[in-house]
């Protein structure tokens, strides 16, 4: 069990439990709730816009929630609003299925949903004081969570049918409220009395090109969130199998967390990210001229260790290094914002746009592209001192 120091442990358990059932809901969503939207008889126009909504409230959400954690100090108090309130709002799409529906009630519990990682990320940070290197050991409970989320749905949805996501969706959400209420707020860390301001921040050439490499980096996973699982179900992929693919790369993604506290002193965060993005542009690439082929289709899916597990460790900590004192929240929400955010959100309502226009190896293809503008980026003016 990490601790930050002798006298304060860290409470590893709660925080845990609190990722577990988080992401477990994420395990429902990504691979799901778009074959749900389907099953509603939605076109991929369709599908795309209504998935770009939940990712557009990431724009603005987490930047003015952690606006007003930063600014009260009661960065839990934010995050048990949230979690509640995603709750009671989600509960509105067993009222109706229709599009704008959906389409508010979407928008609406995305807005809380949205609200309370990052400031759950910089609190866990805060717990782990010195210690941020173990983030990853205990962030790997949230990759379990979307594991056994994913396994267990896809074993039952061939069967029982579509109309069980939302359900299980709501269930995850009552259990993740109930965890913000277990978690403690994280004792203030000590910051240089200078730490500058969020607007001499996004001056930094090093900031302005890691936001846009989380942009592109996000934009490029539009496919594959928004279609991945919709793109393999016509190639004749039963949701069991879907299931155990989604599994296995976030298996892949908990390996990675296991030993990015070795790999992070070891190699450094700037070698890291550029080998992350290097390797997600090759998955891309993979899952599009390859999808018949089901050995390549698991390596592209192991793939997922670097595209998100290594990716996100690495940008965690970069994040947290930047940003510091009052800036911490409001450095992760906007890491979130721009990334999750707007490069989701793009990146869904394009691929919605193309996917009945063109083939998905063309839309595949330039999601690698974007990845490897991204390693260009990061590889030239991502610099920042260990």
């Amino acid at each position: 069990m990490p601790e930050s120091d002798v006298s304060r442990p860290v409470p590893y358990w709660r925080i845990s439990g609190f990722y577990l059932f988080y992401f477990a809901s994420l395990g429902v969503i990504v691979p799901y709730w778009g074959l749900y939207l389907q099953s509603l008889n939605f076109d991929a126009r369709a599908i795309g816009e209504l998935m770009a909504v939940i990712m557009a409230t990431k724009i603005v959400a987490p930047y003015l929630w952690s606006w007003m954690a930063d600014h009260s100090g009661r960065s839990m108090r934010i995050i048990r609003i949230g979690s509640v309130c995603a709750a009671l709002v989600f509960a509105g799409v067993f009222l109706n299925s229709g599009f704008w529906w959906l389409a508010l009630v979407m928008a609406l519990f995305s807005f809380f949903w949205n609200a309370t990682l990052p400031q759950f990320e910089a609190n866990t940070m805060n717990h782990l004081g010195k210690d941020t290197h173990h983030y990853s050991v205990i962030r790997l409970w949230g990759s379990l969570g979307f594991v056994l989320a994913v396994v267990v749905l896809g074993q039952v949805l061939d069967t029982v049918g579509y109309s069980l996501v939302p359900s299980a969706v709501f269930v995850l959400f009552i259990a993740i409220g109930i965890f913000s209420f277990l978690v403690p707020e994280a004792p203030a860390q000590q910051h240089e009395a200078r730490h500058g301001s969020m607007l001499g921040m996004l001056k930094q050439p090093v900031v302005i090109a890691l936001l846009l490499v989380c942009f592109l980096v996000q934009m490029s996973h539009g496919p594959y969130y928004t279609f991945y699982s919709i793109f393999l179900k016509q190639q004749g992929y039963d949701s069991s199998t879907l299931g155990w693919l989604w599994a296995l790369g976030v298996v892949a993604e908990i390996i990675v967390f296991l030993y990015m506290h070795k790999l992070m002193p070891r190699f450094g965060s700037r070698p890291l990210l550029i080998a992350a993005l290097l390797l997600t542009s090759v998955r891309w690439y993979l899952i599009g001229h390859f999808v018949d082929s089901f050995p390549i289709i698991l390596l592209a899916q192991v793939l997922h260790a670097a595209s998100f597990g290594l990716y996100h460790a690495v940008s965690i900590e970069l994040f947290h290094r930047l940003f510091k004192g009052r800036l911490q929240g409001r450095g992760q929400a906007l890491y979130s914002s721009i990334s999750f955010g707007a490069g989701g959100a793009v990146g869904s309502y394009a691929s919605g746009l193309m996917w009945d226009m063109y083939s998905p190896e063309l839309i595949f293809n330039l999601a690698a592209l974007a990845a490897l503008l991204a390693f260009f980026i990061a590889w030239r003016f991502v610099k920042v001192a260990s």
